[in-house]
């Protein structure tokens, strides 16, 4: 018996199997399997037209065999088998290529479209085994053959005795070492596990004898039941994937299960989209939107992505490329047998197949989450608490690019309607005159309710719309309008509620004032940048509000992110003519410059406390109203 060697680049290309291709041990399994599946397949399709194969689909099955003692691990299938020169072909030339391209490719380390073919993912058995033998007997043939190889050093084929069609391939699993523990995949439950890991929902039942327990029969009545063990051969996948069966034959309560099941969740999801796409690109997908935020949703450990499968073996387990960034709390599965993958099937060629698949969904995730905002507010709702803060970054992230996608979907709080409405009914329901969308951010509703900038708006009947989380504020900025409507910013921006006359009459008072607005400006010195008289404080008698460029709330979100950088917006201390805080100053400043000092610091202070920003000193500012009061 004469060992024969590999071709020169199929030795290259075992030693890249074995060592680096495979990031995972155990995907050897999946391979074997996926082989035996193919194998099976050949031979279910020759059945439709050859009448002597005298099997149906239901006679296919895979089978795992464990011998412990001998560190024997076999699969078996049923299927089509393979004759000498099929074993020459496939097992002794990887990927049924001769040429030296093959080996130049591989040394360039471009992905090569080749999966599927008998003998690339099968070498990836070389991870844990030393040796494997495959006996196989082709359908048709009186012949069964032998391949036997311990790996880089060749291969031997003899003939040999097999009952009927189909393959063994019968692994000898290295010895463990100090690094690797390759013992566990002779346990029955690390089998189990990766079976159902990878191999779910392969069309055939692979098939395994599993160690059981039950009670003695004789002692069943007793007090103290005694137990024993038995073997049970079970079928260890489920087959039929639910994304495979149409629509209208899975019940709600199958959705939820399989979601709860596959996804480790107490909770049902709040939406289900179930897709079956034909076209440009054919795949099933599974999506699942989720009730609640994982514990590390909004942290770096969370992992994005969906299951991808192909022909219902796993490829991936969090596919990042089918999922944007602003939709990353999706959850699911995408089945498509169109996608090209590198040898490994562990990584997709970035090509045009995944980029579709991934904008189709993006549409579908918003189509469905719209459907939810207008059938059942209630249960969007409680979605937007839970991921409304990702759908706001995505909206601002990238410079706006996804604005057009999003904007319809965010949802705000309303003062005057005192609930969240979506920008669309906020426009809806503006009050006659009203040209802006003004709105107020702060680190809550009740202390937004009371600025002093609140009052003037309410009384017109204008409805101000409340940013209460750190991204709120850059929405106005990335959006600029929206239904043709500027954005206002309650604390910052001219409001646009000033007449012409109105206006000119203000700067009269700003005028007029001039000695107690100088005074003010010395005593505050490089603290504001500006002081004047305001026209929209009603019952205040100050506001603090920002300088062109930066608000208040920006300021305290870069402080958060880098407090080194100093980032800090310009202050404007505005001042209500009509009130009698601001006659007493005047009084002050003419008869009581000291005491005018105390007013003037006191006032800032203020100021200080109602725009939500730290005052210098309160110890000073507790003794200075002290000093006043006495």
């Amino acid at each position: 018996m004469e060992k024969q060697q590999f071709k020169a680049e199929s030795k290259r290309l075992l030693d890249l199997m074995i060592n680096s291709i495979y990031t995972h041990q155990e995907i050897f399994l999946r391979e074997i399997i996926s082989n035996a599946s193919d194998a099976m397949d050949k031979l279910a399709y020759l059945s439709l037209t050859d009448q002597n194969v005298g099997l149906s689909r239901s006679d296919f099955a895979i089978d795992i065999t464990v011998d412990e003692k001998a560190r024997l691990l076999t699969v078996s299938d049923n299927g089509i088998g393979m004759s000498r020169e099929d074993m020459e072909e496939n097992l002794g030339t990887i990927a049924k290529s001769g040429s030296l391209q093959f080996k130049k490719d591989m040394e360039q380390q471009e992905d090569i479209d080749i999966i599927g073919q008998f003998g690339v993912g099968f070498y990836s058995a070389f991870m844990v085994a030393d040796a494997v033998t495959v006996i196989s007997k082709k359908y048709g043939s009186d012949e069964a053959w032998m391949w036997q190889s311990s790996g880089a050093d060749g291969y031997t084929i003899t003939p040999c005795e097999k009952d009927s069609a189909g393959t063994q391939v019968i692994m000898h699993l290295k010895a463990d070492t100090e690094d690797e523990n390759y013992s566990r995949f002779l346990q029955e439950h690390e089998l189990r596990s990766l079976v159902r890991k990878y191999s779910d929902y392969i069309r055939y039942p692979i098939r395994m004898d599993v160690t059981k327990t039950r009670v003695k029969e004789e002692t069943k009545d007793s007090e103290k039941p005694e137990y024993e063990t038995y073997t049970e051969n079970e079928t260890l996948n489920s087959m039929v994937p639910l994304w495979q069966r149409a629509k209208k034959d899975v019940t709600e309560e199958e959705y939820n299960r399989f979601y709860q099941e596959k996804f480790f969740d107490y909770e049902n999801p709040l939406a289900t989209i179930h897709l079956s796409i034909e076209g440009n690109i054919t795949y099933k997908a599974l999506l699942y939107i989720p009730a609640r935020a994982p514990y590390d949703f909004y942290t770096k450990e969370y992992k994005k992505g969906l299951q991808l499968y192909s022909s219902g073996v796993l490829i991936m387990e969090n596919c990042e490329d089918l999922l944007p960034e602003h939709f990353r709390f999706v959850k699911g599965i995408v089945d498509s047998q169109d996608l090209s993958l590198n040898i490994s099937r562990e990584m997709l060629q970035h090509d045009r197949q995944l980029k579709l698949i991934a904008s189709n969904l993006e549409k579908k995730i918003k189509s469905e989450l719209k459907k939810l905002l207008e059938n059942d507010r209630e249960k969007y709702e409680k979605f937007f608490n839970a991921f409304g803060r990702n759908l706001k970054y995505g909206l601002v992230a990238e410079y706006g690019m996804h604005k057009d996608l999003l904007q319809d979907l965010m949802l705000f709080w309303s003062s005057k309607e005192q609930k969240l409405v979506t920008l669309q009914e906020y426009v809806d329901g503006m009050a006659e005159g009203q040209e802006h969308i003004y709105f107020a951010a702060g680190e809550s509703r009740q202390r937004l309710s009371q600025l002093p900038q609140m009052e003037l708006l309410q009384d017109k009947g204008y409805d101000v719309l409340f940013f209460t989380e750190d991204v709120d504020e850059f929405i106005p900025q990335t959006l600029q309008k929206f239904a043709e409507k500027d954005f206002k910013n309650i604390a910052s921006d001219d409001l646009g509620l000033t007449s012409d006359e109105e206006k000119k009459a203000m700067e009269e008072k700003n005028e007029a004032a001039k000695p107690t607005l100088d005074f003010i400006k010395e005593t505050l010195g490089d603290r504001v940048k500006d002081v004047r008289l305001s026209a929209t404080l009603k019952s205040y008698p100050v506001c603090l509000v920002p300088d062109e460029g930066m608000s208040f709330e920006m300021e305290k979100y870069f402080q958060k992110m880098n407090p080194e950088m100093g980032f800090k917006a310009g202050r404007i201390l505005e001042l209500n003519p009509e009130h009698a805080v601001f006659a007493t100053l005047q009084v002050a400043v003419a008869q009581d410059p000291e005491k005018a000092k105390k007013y003037v610091e006191v006032l800032y202070d203020q100021s200080l406390l109602m725009a939500g920003l730290p005052i210098d000193n309160p110890t000073e500012y507790t003794d200075r109203i002290c000093s006043l009061m006495q």
